[in-house]
């Protein structure tokens, strides 16, 4: 690698992330290329961004296009590729009203907001917590930090933000047993990526919500990792056959570009009016033309049902491997359990051409939705030899 490039990178940088030994410095479809040529097989989709893969022709050409004709206007004018991607969104999704914004964490802090005016607005002062489960991951600012249901993050930036409680994932009467009078919303992710890829049961989940309507308390979740095709459903909810009262979305919705969307239901429609939320850069319409690219392709049923099918062969062939445990999957959204050290296979992985991350104590694989079966059976190969050199 390019020396001169590190060493930009450690002297100007907050070093606020471990990187690999690589500079990436283009991409077509699954493979990126670092400085010096090499090629690798990319399963991490920039942890699930680039749902397209690399530089898809109609992404580019939406992107550049609108680029070329207007790259940015103030959220005080009307914007046709905002509104087109709000429509898309609300009609695929069964919700009523989108708010746009630029991160995952963002479309949280959205909706945490939602939850709480809501409540306001119904029940008065006070009806203000908000549960969320262990091992979930909501964001890195500091309410949605303070959302994060793992220990490990409440640290350092005191004083976080007060209103949250926290049970285990699993067991409905824990949840029923932690609502109280302040109690205003539940949050949850249907699989917790940055948690370990774990999946939640099904009836737990439906549970959750029959009790939380009985009573009044908003659902929100958050679908920022498992949304927009990644589980071979649009959205994971869709899977588990519940509707949300607030669900987030980001990551694979711009296909590489920076996009937060916060979706509710028609009961919470009206709940934020001028002045309550905002952001300069959201519903950006660079970013919503990538977007309403993403879209038109990935919401396609023949290619939402190609993504479980690709799936059920990536499980597969990591079954087939001696050293692989176990696999958590749900469409294109993988957990891989191994008897050794996954971030140091991660990491041999890389060297070996193979771009993967992690997830807790397990290998993660969130590849392009666009990926094919060939290019599936190349990457489990290279994690085979590579789990086979470390032995």
């Amino acid at each position: 690698m390019n020396h001169h490039t590190k060493e930009q990178d450690s002297q100007y940088i907050m070093h606020t992330y471990g990187r690999y030994d690589v500079a990436l410095v283009r991409g077509e479809g699954v493979y990126a290329y670092d400085e010096d040529g090499k090629r690798y097989l990319d399963v991490s989709s920039g942890i699930g961004v680039n749902s397209l893969g690399y530089c898809h022709p109609d992404w580019v050409a939406a992107v550049s296009g609108q680029a070329a004709t207007l790259q940015h206007m103030s959220n005080y004018f009307y914007s046709p590729q905002a509104s087109s991607l709000a429509e898309k969104l609300c009609a695929l999704s069964g919700m009523a009203k989108v708010c746009f914004g630029n991160s995952g964490a963002e479309a949280n802090e959205c909706a945490i907001k939602i939850a709480r005016k809501y409540s306001f607005d119904t029940y008065g002062e006070g009806r203000n917590e908000i549960i969320t489960l262990r091992n979930s991951f909501h964001g890195r600012t500091v309410t949605t930090l303070s959302a994060t249901g793992q220990d490990v993050f409440h640290n350092y930036f005191f004083p976080f933000t007060e209103g949250f409680a926290y049970v285990e994932a699993g067991d409905i009467d824990v949840l029923k047993n932690a609502v109280g009078d302040k109690t205003c919303a539940v949050m949850l992710e249907l699989i917790q990526g940055e948690g370990g890829v774990n999946i939640l049961d099904q009836a737990y989940v439906q549970a959750l919500f029959d009790f939380c309507a009985s009573r009044d308390i908003l659902v929100i979740v958050d679908e920022v990792q498992t949304g927009v095709g990644r589980t071979g459903s649009l959205f994971a909810y869709q899977r588990y056959g519940v509707q949300p009262d607030l669900v987030t979305a980001a990551k694979g919705l711009g296909g590489g570009l920076p996009i937060g969307a916060c979706l509710c239901n028609q009961k919470l429609s009206g709940v934020m009016t001028p002045s309550t939320h905002g952001t300069t850069f959201g519903a950006n319409p660079v970013v919503c033309a990538g977007a309403n690219c993403v879209l038109d392709l990935v919401a396609q049923p023949a290619f939402l049902q190609e993504v479980e099918e690709k799936g059920a062969y990536l499980e597969a062939l990591l079954r087939a491997l001696p050293q692989v445990k176990n696999v958590r999957r749900m469409g294109l959204m993988v957990g891989i359990e191994i008897d050794q050290d996954a971030h140091d296979i991660a990491a041999k992985c890389v060297a070996n051409g193979l771009l993967i991350i992690t997830a807790k104590d397990v290998l993660r694989m969130l590849p392009p939705l666009v990926i094919t079966r060939e290019e599936l059976a190349e990457a489990v190969s290279i994690l085979k030899s590579t789990l086979k050199e470390c032995q």
